[in-house]
């Protein structure tokens, strides 16, 4: 099955405190989203890129595409396919006009943030490796090191679980296509905050995979300076 990454770049960046989308806040002399797409175009398995961009940065994110891919060597096999399409009102919307692109070819479909632009080629690898060995789901995380409390409205504890059984989950997420088109068009639940949850819920089970630190999510200004400064040590 040929492998398409859906890369949703259409945030906004409010908390990052930009000025523009976050996927084009630019880290250590290039953008998040160029970031992303170097670690992408860096694993042989990926056949498919799809970039969903807001709508006022389409051309931004199709000169930010078609450079990442000229830096790279050419594919062997099947020719690299490249769409950028606009997002939606929210990150579900987003992913589903991803998605809207694919075509038969795209067995394999792994949704990654842009805002983790440093996830490495062996984390998409790792994630298609589990898809390809049976699984319809499988997502990268790491173990929680935290202590974790549950409180209720007013701030009181009611439960502190055992972090032993948690994991901060990363992206890329992986599916099957058909498990993931079915959970987007099946599972109604808006307070779902990612595509493994909608899988969840329609009943597909989700194999974890070991994560990587390099994935970690940029939120905030404290974020992109930290990763900055890892480039730095390099």
């Amino acid at each position: 099955m040929s492998v398409a990454v859906v890369v949703v770049a259409a945030g906004s960046g409010a908390r990052l405190g930009a000025d523009r989308p976050k996927a084009f806040v630019e880290m250590a002399g290039r953008t998040l989203l160029g970031w992303s797409l170097e670690q992408i175009l860096a694993s042989a398995a990926v056949t498919h890129i799809v970039v969903v961009a807001p709508a006022s940065h389409i051309v931004h994110a199709r000169d930010v595409l078609d450079a990442a891919v000229m830096q790279q060597q050419p594919l062997t096999g099947e020719q690299l396919r490249t769409h950028v399409v606009p997002g939606g009102a929210d990150r579900r919307a987003s992913v589903a006009a991803g998605l809207s692109v694919l075509d038969e070819r795209d067995g394999i479909v792994l949704v990654h943030d842009a805002a983790r632009a440093l996830a490495p080629p062996a984390l998409f690898d790792r994630v298609v490796d589990g898809l390809r060995s049976g699984f319809g789901a499988v997502i990268p995380a790491l173990p929680v090191v935290d202590t974790i409390k549950r409180v209720d409205a007013a701030e009181i504890v009611v439960e502190t679980p055992d972090r032993e059984q948690l994991r901060a989950v990363q992206t890329p997420q992986g599916f099957v296509r058909e498990v993931l088109t079915h959970a987007h068009d099946e599972v109604l639940d808006e307070a779902v905050t990612d595509d493994a949850g909608l899988v969840e819920r329609s009943g597909t089970p989700i194999h974890v995979v070991p994560g990587d630190a390099w994935a970690m999510k940029i939120t905030t200004q404290d974020d992109l300076g930290y990763l900055a400064w890892r480039l730095q040590q390099l």
